[in-house]
C-alpha cells in the first residue's frame, strides 16, 4: 500500500520587510510556527512614528503583538488561533555557525540571521526558513545554509500573461461587424468565449473591415465603441478610445490602467475626471511618495508644500498640457483654475487620503506600482457611494524597496479583480508622447 507522505512542519522566521509589507502576515503560514526575532521588534519601534504607510504596518503589527500576547510571556510559545499554528518572540542567540563573524560586521540583518541559525539549532527536526522580501538578505541567508525565500502572499504566478482588458480578433464575420456599425450592439459570437469577460474590449477585423467593441455585463451584447474626446484630449490608437470609455462610464466604479511611459494613462484619466467633473464633489489626484535618490522629504528644504512639489510636478504637467489647450481668456483654461483654486480639484500625495471617506469623489491613483497589495485594498476600501476609483502605473518602473513586477499592488488588484461588473481594465502598449519617446521605449 501506498504510504501518505507526511508534511514536514517548519518555523518561518519573519524579517522586518514581510511585516511593512503586510502587517497581518503573521497569519499566511498555515499550522506552521511564525518566529520574530527581537531585533525586528527594535527596527519596527523606528518605524512606528510617521504618517507613511511603512509606519502605518508597524504600528498596526505592534498593537497586534500586544492583544495576541495579553498576560502571556512572548518568549514561549503562543497560539495564532484557529487552525493556524504558533508563534514566538526569539531571542538573540548564535548557532553554530555566527553571521556577524562570517560577514564581519554587527548588523540588524545578521542578528535576524543568526536567530534563524540558532532556531534551526534548537529545532533539528523542523525545517527552519528566514522570510525577507530583501534580495540581498535572502542572499546571505541563502550562502550561511539557511533557507529562505519571499514573502509570497499577494504576488501574482505569472505576470507575463497578466490580464491586458482587450483582444483583438481576425476574421470575423463582416456580417457581425456591419452589425454592431448599424445597430450598435448584437448578441455575443460564438467565437468568444462562452461567457465573455465583463467589460473586456475587442477590436473585431476581417480585412480592411473592424470595429471597436465591448461586452456590457448588463445588457449581455457586444456593444460598439465609439471614439470621443475629453476635454479637449482625443485619443489616439484604439486601446486609448477603449480606456476613455471606461473611464466615462458611471457603471464601471474601478479603472485600471497600466502601460510604459507615454502611453496616456494619467492624462486620459484627468482629462476623463474633468469632462465629468458635474457628477462628482472632487476630483483627487494623488501619488505615493517614493523619496528621491532614498532621501526622505525632510531633507529637501522649505515648508511642506515645497517639499512636496518635486513629487507632485509630473501630476501638474499633465494638468497643465490639458489647460494649455486654451488660451488664459478661454472658458475652459479660467474653469480648470477656478476648479484648483477651490480645492474641487485637488492634486495630493496618497499619504494624506488615510483615513479619509471617499463619498462622490472622482479618485485617481497615479504610480500605482509602488503601492503594495495592502496599500490598494485600503484605498479601495474607501470608497463611499458615487465615487469612481482610478489606478494608473507601469508595473515595470518600480521605485520602491521590496516590490517587483508579481507583487505590487496594481499587478495585484489587475490579477484579483478581473471579470466584475463594477471593474475595467487597459493596459496600453502604444507610446503617444512623441516619436523620440517611442524610441527611448523601444530600444534603450
Amino acid at each position: 500500500m501506498a504510504t501518505k507522505k507526511v508534511k514536514q512542519k517548519k518555523i518561518f522566521v519573519l524579517d522586518t520587510s514581510v511585516i511593512l509589507y503586510n502587517h497581518n502576515s503573521i497569519y499566511s503560514f498555515d499550522d506552521n510556527d511564525v518566529a520574530i526575532p527581537i531585533t525586528v521588534l527594535e527596527e519596527l519601534d523606528n518605524f512606528k512614528k510617521g504618517n507613511d504607510t511603512k509606519n502605518f504596518e508597524a504600528r498596526e503589527f505592534i498593537r497586534e503583538m500586544d492583544r495576541l500576547s495579553g498576560n502571556f510571556n512572548l518568549t514561549e510559545w503562543l497560539p495564532l488561533g484557529g487552525k493556524l499554528g504558533r508563534f514566538i518572540v526569539s531571542m538573540n542567540g548564535r548557532g553554530k555557525h555566527d553571521a556577524i563573524k562570517i560577514l564581519g560586521e554587527d548588523k540588524a540583518d545578521h542578528r535576524i540571521i543568526n536567530t534563524a541559525l540558532h532556531l534551526a539549532d534548537l529545532h533539528p527536526d523542523l525545517k527552519v526558513v528566514l522570510v525577507t522580501k530583501d534580495i540581498n538578505l535572502r542572499l546571505k541567508a541563502k550562502s550561511l545554509n539557511l533557507h529562505s525565500e519571499d514573502f509570497e502572499t499577494g504576488k501574482i504566478k505569472d505576470v507575463d500573461s497578466l490580464y491586458t482588458g482587450h483582444t483583438t480578433l481576425h476574421g470575423v464575420n463582416v456580417a457581425i461587424i456591419d452589425q454592431i456599425y448599424s445597430d450598435g450592439h448584437c448578441k455575443a459570437p460564438d467565437f468568444m468565449d462562452d461567457e465573455p469577460i465583463h467589460n473586456h474590449y475587442y477590436i473585431l477585423k476581417n480585412g480592411k473591415h473592424s470595429v471597436l467593441a465591448w461586452y456590457n455585463p448588463n445588457s449581455g451584447l457586444v456593444e460598439r465603441v465609439e471614439k470621443t474626446s475629453a476635454y479637449g484630449i482625443r485619443p489616439r490608437n484604439a486601446e486609448q478610445i477603449f480606456a476613455l470609455h471606461a473611464l466615462m462610464n458611471p457603471d464601471i466604479k474601478l479603472v485600471t490602467l497600466q502601460g510604459v511611459a507615454g502611453t496616456g494613462k494619467t492624462l486620459l484619466a484627468l482629462s476623463g475626471a474633468l469632462e465629468q467633473k458635474r457628477e462628482f464633489r472632487q476630483v483627487y489626484l494623488a501619488r505615493p511618495i517614493v523619496p528621491l535618490s532614498n532621501k526622505d522629504i525632510g531633507y529637501l528644504p522649505g515648508d511642506i508644500k515645497s517639499k512636496l512639489n518635486p513629487y507632485m510636478e509630473p501630476l501638474w504637467d499633465n494638468l497643465k498640457m490639458i489647460q494649455n489647450q486654451w488660451e488664459e481668456s478661454d472658458k475652459e483654461y479660467k474653469k480648470i483654475t477656478e476648479m484648483v483654486d477651490s480645492e474641487k480639484l485637488m492634486i495630493t500625495p496618497l499619504a494624506y487620503i488615510r483615513g479619509r471617506s471617499l463619498s462622490n469623489i472622482y479618485f485617481i491613483v497615479d504610480e500605482a506600482q509602488n503601492l503594495t497589495p495592502h496599500e490598494v485594498k485600503t484605498i479601495i476600501t474607501r470608497a463611499g457611494e458615487n465615487t469612481k476609483i482610478v489606478f494608473t502605473g507601469d508595473i515595470f518602473q518600480i521605485d520602491t524597496p521590496y516590490l517587483d513586477t508579481s507583487s505590487n499592488g496594481l499587478s495585484y488588484l489587475i490579477d484579483k479583480i478581473k471579470n466584475n461588473k463594477l471593474y475595467a481594465h487597459i493596459t496600453l502598449e502604444k507610446g503617444e508622447r512623441s516619436e523620440l519617446a517611442n524610441l527611448a521605449n523601444e530600444l534603450l
